[in-house]
């Protein structure tokens, strides 16, 4: 591999792991935003229950109570995925334990529980591409002759695309 290939396949390393940053912090803002509305629902949960204290009448705002608490379930549920979304994204999933490794391990590090094999996701979203400017075919960044119609690949003849 020559140095410009070295270059290359390390600027298409960076380009993946700052769009792989990039996905997470969008997540992690999702996650914020149902977190701050939980804590709205929570907040209306005790006012329902004070105003029905104060009417000497708890039961009276149980059913707005009750829809609070499901719309907190929903959110709830709705983190849960978001937050596996982020494990796949960082290629990681959780042991029975609790504990999070990596996709590929096998056994947990913490206690020793054999892990199920998960699959990978296909993660090609944002990868660097060489265009064949001949045929516009996609080619490998490290490419040097185009897959489809053999003609050649150099700064001149292609063009990177994300």
């Amino acid at each position: 591999m020559s140095f410009f290939d070295k270059v290359k396949q390390g600027a298409s390393d960076a380009a993946k792991k700052a769009q792989q940053t990039v996905e997470i912090t969008k997540l992690k803002a999702q996650i914020s935003g149902k977190e701050k509305d939980i804590e709205k629902l929570c907040v209306q949960i005790g006012t329902a229950v004070y105003r029905g204290h104060q009417a000497g009448n708890i039961a009276a705002n149980e059913q707005e109570v009750i829809d609070c608490c499901r719309q907190a379930d929903e959110l709830q549920a709705e983190i849960r995925m978001l937050e596996e979304r982020i494990k796949m994204t960082r290629n990681e999933k959780t042991c029975t334990c609790g504990k999070v490794v990596a996709l590929d391990a096998k056994f947990c590090p913490d206690c020793g529980a054999a892990l199920a094999e998960e699959p990978r996701a296909e993660n090609t979203v944002g990868e660097i591409v060489v265009i064949c400017n001949q045929c516009h075919t996609e080619n490998e960044l490290n490419a040097k002759f185009c897959v489809s119609c053999g003609g050649g690949l150099n700064s001149t003849a292609a063009e990177a695309t994300y």
